[in-house]
This record gives C-alpha cells, structure tokens and sequence, in this order.
C-alpha cells in the first residue's frame, strides 16, 4: 500500500451504478492524480439490507446491481483496493444461519453461532451479564425460533439481522478462509477487519479485546499475509488499546485524530493533539471522517484510566458539534435515531466545523501531516453537508453522513473553491518526497502547531496560527523553498 491518500466510499452512493462507473469516476482528470487505493465499502450481496451492506446474505458474492469479482479485478489493476472482510458476523438470512434454525444440531453448520447455552452453560449471572461490554443498549442476544419449535437466545452484538460467528469453531474458520480466498482471486490487496474486537466471547469476560481477540487477530493477520494482503484492523476503544493492537498488525486507524483535531481548533490549543501525535502508532491509517460517526470513546477515559482529553472538554466538544451543525448531529446521534452504538457523533466533517472553510482545510492539512497514510471518505472529499432528507427517510442516524450523489452534484462539487483547495492539498501530500521520510513536532506555543517531515534535502512544514486560524506550508522544490498558495 503506498504512502498516498486513499478514498474511502460507498460504490452506489458516489454517482455510480456499479464498479465499472466507479472505475472510470476514478480515472477522470480531476480525481485520477488524488487516490492511490480505494476503500470499497461493503459491496457484498445485498447492500441494502439493516446496515448497509455489513450484513451480507452472502459475503462471497458481489452485489449484481453492482457487477461481478471480475469488475473488482479490472478495477485492482489501476487501484490498490481494499475491502471488508466482517468478522463477527454473518446476516440471519444467509444460507448458513437458515440451514442451522431448519435443522438445529444436525445442521453442518450448528457449530458456527453462538447461543446464550454454548457461551454459559451453567447459565450466567448478573455479573457475568453486566460485564459484557456493548456497542448498543441492552443484552446481546436475540431469540429465534427453530423449526421443531423450541427457541434459542443466538448472540447477536449488533442488530438482531447480524447473527454472531464462532470464529474458533470449524466451520467459522472454513467461512473467513473462503472469503480471503475469494478476496485473493479478485486482486484485493488489502482487508480491513471490521467489528473485530467483539469476535471472542469468554464467560466472566468483557468480551472485548480480551488477550484471546488479540491472538485470532494475529492469526488471522497471518493467513491474510500468505495470500499476499495487508490487514487493517478497526477498533473503537481505548488510546493505549490501539497502540497495543498497532504492535500486533499491518496497519489500525487512528480514530482519536478526528476530535483531537476538532479539540485543536476548537480550543484554540494544541497541546492535546501534540502528545497524541508524539506516541501515536506510525503504521496507521488516518481519518477525519468515515461512514460511521465521529467517535468519542477513542479519546475519552475508560474505567479510571485517563484519554487523551479531559471528559468535560470533550462534552464541550459534543456540544460544539451541535452548535456549529444548528443541532442537526443532535437528530442522528444516540437514542434520537436509530444507531448500532452511542458512543458516536453522527454529522460530516464540514458541519461539525460549522461548514467554516477555512477550519476545514486546516483541519485536513493537519491530517496530511500527520503520521500515518491519509483516508479520505467521499463526503469529505465534496465538503459534503448533512443529509437532513436521507436521515428522515430512514432514521438511521449514520446517513446524515451518507449521501447519495448525483452526477451533477460531483461535478458542482469539484468546481467549489474548497474542493479545488483540498485536491491540491491531497496532490501535494502524494507528490512531495519528505513525507516518506522522518516526521517532527516543533516546540512552540500551546496555540500554534508546527509540524515537520524531511528527508535528506527535501521537507515541508505546517505552521498554523490558532488564534488567528491562520496556516501556511512549506516546502523545498528545485527552486528553492516554496509556499503552497491555495485558492
């Protein structure tokens, strides 16, 4: 995977019909110099379903609205492409959840789920219960009805579609191996392991990163190595949690960059961002936004243990947010939409910053220069707001952040002045050769931030001003030292 910016995106919701669009989309003048890989979110069949697309029926199978693993190839030769391999789960329509509530037992597939009696046969207290740690309210099971007529309580983390795996049993290791089969056959040259920090359920445990999670995450880093693929892991937790999981994989997001960059502008300080980005793992993948919320859990404290940023400071933070939104991230977040967890602002990026231009490309300069190979979500490339209109239809509090454009609408949105600013933002991230070289953080003034990268002659500098939200860019050329001028 190159040291380049990524896109992350839908294939349905970036003016495309199917991958060959996307494809050509990709190769247009005005987007072929600004991504070296593409983040194809679920285009598993069906993408239509509970969770857009991460509950699949079938996850070896391409969406036929979409095209074919053949369409997938031809794309991986012009793009480095990564896909989701989702590991928790499977959908309670897929073949497999089917045969086993027909024939219970005796199902071949009997052994891939989990029910509340495999996990606690003695039956499990209070404690063991409260100690579960969840994503969402409530329990994590679900009951089902079998075709004999007796009914079972089936461990489902998410909704009650996503149907958990025993991803140590037989058949749950046969499942993840076919899919890193199929994945190989296609070209795809990355995974990224979605949900799996809940794949190992132990009684008297959270059954959240717990020390087995690590090692089924390390074993299946392996398997996806021999079949020539990187693996990036997404995980929602605790700071020091991500670095430990950094030691163990290719590749993890840096989650805490989003709101410590909002805590940067918003607080006028840079202090918070400093000390993250000094011990930050530097085999990251870094974001500001993605197709879920903004999240909060990925700074905050946790069970005593202190985050990168002070709990009330991050309160305030959340409140900006809806401030500078006119409370429109308030309708999509929590309990006030419908959301397979709480811990997660919904909003865009450019309405989080109050669609403040300015604070905008700041904020995406920072990411640039931080350690780590740079995402870029769809929404974000286009500055996109809140879809108001979406999140009504569904009330699904994520799509305020997943809007589906028309052809027209990317053409209108590379034209305006702050896409203009950021595509030059993101060619000059990709092109200058001192961000494969060492990163710095200069000492300075709480409410300035000089970031650093060089290697041999070559460097650029991000300096912003805080106070008077003000930056500028450096860097060496064959003539000399340059500023980046943006429009």
């Amino acid at each position: 995977m190159e040291n380049k910016v990524q896109l992350i995106t839908y294939i349905d919701r970036f003016s495309c019909r199917n991958i060959n669009e996307l494809h050509q989309q990709l190769l247009r003048e005005e987007l072929k110099p600004l991504f070296s890989g593409v983040h194809l979110l679920p285009f598993f069949y069906p993408i239509d379903r509970a969770d857009a697309g991460f509950d699949p029926i079938d996850h070896r199978k391409v969406d036929p609205r979409l095209g074919t693993w053949e369409d997938i190839k031809a794309l991986s030769r012009d793009v480095d492409v990564m896909a989701d391999l989702i590991v928790n789960h499977v959908s309670a329509e897929s073949q497999q959840f089917l045969d086993y509530l027909e024939k219970g037992e005796s199902s071949p597939f009997a052994d891939m789920f989990l029910t509340y009696r495999k996990i606690f046969p003695q039956g499990a207290t209070d404690e063991d219960l409260l100690k579960i740690y969840r994503p969402r309210p409530g329990f994590p099971f679900s009951r089902f009805q079998f075709k004999d007529g007796t009914e079972r309580f089936v461990w489902t983390t998410f909704t009650s579609n996503q149907i958990d795996i025993d991803v140590n049993s037989e058949p749950g290791k046969a499942y993840l191996e076919s899919i890193l089969d199929t994945f190989q056959d296609a070209g795809i040259r990355m995974i990224r392991l979605d949900a799996a920090g809940y794949a190992i359920k132990l009684p008297g445990t959270s059954c959240f990163m717990i020390d087995q999670t690590f090692s089924f995450i390390e074993a299946l880093t392996q398997k996806a190595r021999e079949r020539d693929m990187n693996v990036l892991v997404e995980i929602h937790s605790h700071y020091k949690t991500q670095i430990s999981i950094a030691e163990k994989v290719d590749y993890i997001y840096d989650f805490a960059l989003p709101v410590l960059v909002l805590d940067t502008l918003f607080h006028k300080n840079a202090t918070n961002l400093k000390k993250w980005l000094r011990m930050s793992p530097r085999n990251a993948f870094t974001v500001l936004d993605t197709h879920d919320g903004i999240g909060i859990v990925d700074v905050a404290s946790e069970q005593g243990e202190a985050g990168l940023i002070d709990d009330k400071d991050i309160d305030h933070i959340v409140r900006k947010i809806h401030e500078n939104s006119g409370e429109e991230s308030k309708k999509a977040t929590g309990a006030a939409a419908s959301n397979l967890d709480l811990y997660q602002v919904n909003c865009t990026y450019f309405d989080a910053l109050g669609r403040d231009e300015n604070s905008y490309l700041i904020a995406r300069a920072i990411q640039f220069f931080s350690p780590g190979i740079p995402q870029v979500y769809y929404m974000g490339l286009f500055a996109g707001s809140n879809d108001m209109k979406l999140l009504e239809k569904t009330n699904v509090g994520r799509d305020i952040n997943r809007h589906y454009y028309t052809a027209n609408e990317v053409d209108e949105s590379l034209r305006k002045p702050i896409v203009r600013n950021l595509r030059k933002l993101i060619e000059f991230r990709n092109s200058h050769p001192a961000f494969n070289g060492e990163f710095e953080i200069v000492d300075g003034e709480n409410d300035e931030l000089k970031l650093n990268w060089s290697k041999g002659d070559e460097f650029t500098q991000l300096f912003v001003d805080l106070n008077n939200m003000q930056m500028s860019i450096n860097y060496s050329s064959p003539n000399g030292e340059q500023n980046l001028d943006l429009i």
